[in-house]
């Protein structure tokens, strides 16, 4: 059986931050999402692996961190 698809606000709750956060992640950070018509899936999966390999780290101005 596959893994289910999630929302922007059940990837959004299972990360503990704002939807906002979710939008801007996949815009500047290669969050790993999947447009399905006008809306954006994520596998939870992928998302974990994304944060575990610091995709959400950011430096003190915000910029995506590349020392990794």
């Amino acid at each position: 059986m596959s893994e289910p698809w999630v929302s922007v606000e059940q990837i959004a709750e299972h990360l503990g931050v704002t939807r906002d956060s979710i939008y801007r992640w996949i815009e500047r950070k290669g969050l790993p999402a999947h447009r399905v018509g006008r809306l954006w899936k994520f596998q939870v999966s992928e998302v974990d692996d994304w944060v575990r390999g610091g995709g959400a780290d950011e430096d003190s101005n915000g910029s995506v961190r590349h020392d990794k």
